[in-house]
C-alpha cells in the first residue's frame, strides 16, 4: 500500500513540528487497565514519530512529555510516570544519538527527581554536537510560568539598566523563552479528540497549523504523522496577509 509519505513535498515541510500526546489514560481504561499501562504503551508511539520525523529531515520535534499541571496527578502515577521516564531515556539513549539527534529539555528541571535530571541532562550533553535534527521534550513545563519567568528576567534588566525599556521587543522577549534557540512552531498536533492547547507553547504557536485528532496517542504511527504534514501543505499559510499579497510575493 502507497504511503502517504509519497505524496508530500519535501521542500515543503514545516520546520518545528510540535506535539501533545494525549489519551494515554482513556487508551488503556478501554482496555480494561490502569492508566499506567497506557503510558508504558505510548513508548512505541513516540519511537514511531521520531523516527518519521528523522527520516524526511524535520529539525524539531518539540513533545509535551509532562506538564506542571501533572505533577497534581496521584503520586502512584507521577512515580510511575518518572520510572517511565528514566527507563525510556536509558533505552533510547543510543539510538537518539546514533541517528544524530539532539537532545533538548524546556520546563522547570529542578522539579524532576535527581535520577530523572541527571539522565536527562546527561544526554543533553553527549548529543550537544549532533546535528541530523533536534529532539524537544518538554518537561514540567507550563507556558505561562515560562512567560511570566521571561517578564521578570527582562524586568530584573530593566531595574539593574542593562536594558532599556523602549528596546524591549518580540525578539528580546523570545531570547528570554525556554524555546530561544528553536523556531516558532509551523504545526502543532493533539491527539485524542481535545480540542484545547493546555497551556503549551502559548507565545511559540502563534501562527501554528492546529490539528486536533480523535486518535488516542498509543495508537498513534508515521502514517498519521504523514497525514498531519500533507494537510498541512494543502493550508495556506498567511501570517495575517492576504491571499493576493502571498500572490504577488511568489
Amino acid at each position: 500500500m502507497q504511503s502517504i509519505k509519497d505524496k508530500l513535498n519535501l521542500d515543503q515541510l514545516p520546520k518545528h513540528v510540535a506535539i501533545i500526546m494525549d489519551g494515554n489514560g482513556r487508551w488503556a481504561k478501554s482496555r480494561g487497565e490502569e492508566r499506567t499501562f497506557g503510558h508504558k504503551n505510548a513508548i512505541k508511539a513516540v519511537r514511531e514519530v521520531v523516527n518519521a520525523c528523522n527520516e524526511i529531515h524535520i529539525p524539531y520535534l518539540t513533545l509535551y512529555t509532562f506538564s506542571s499541571e501533572n505533577w497534581k496527578r496521584p503520586n502512584d502515577e507521577v512515580s510511575t510516570l518518572m520510572s517511565l521516564i528514566s527507563e525510556t531515556l536509558l533505552l533510547e539513549a543510543e539510538e537518539i544519538f546514533s541517528k544524530g539527534l539532539r537532545m533538548h529539555v524546556i520546563g522547570d528541571v529542578e522539579k524532576l527527581p535527581e535520577l530523572v535530571r541527571h539522565q536527562m541532562l546527561h544526554l543533553v550533553d553527549i548529543t550537544k554536537n549532533n546535528t541530523r535534527g533536534n529532539l524537544i521534550l518538554a518537561l514540567s513545563y507550563g507556558s505561562q510560568n515560562e512567560i511570566l519567568n521571561a517578564v521578570k528576567q527582562i524586568s530584573a534588566k530593566v531595574k539593574s539598566g542593562e536594558l532599556q525599556e523602549e528596546d524591549i521587543n518580540e525578539k528580546v522577549f523570545e531570547d528570554h523563552l525556554y524555546t530561544k534557540d528553536f523556531p516558532p512552531v509551523d504545526l502543532l498536533i493533539r491527539t485524542s479528540g481535545e480540542v484545547r492547547i493546555s497551556n503549551f507553547l502559548l507565545w511559540q504557536i502563534a501562527y501554528s497549523e492546529l490539528q486536533f485528532l480523535d486518535i488516542l496517542w498509543p495508537d498513534f504511527g508515521r502514517e498519521d504523522l504523514f497525514k498531519c504534514l500533507y494537510d498541512y501543505q494543502n493550508k495556506e499559510r498567511r501570517f495575517g496577509k492576504t491571499s493576493e499579497q502571498l500572490d504577488e510575493n511568489i
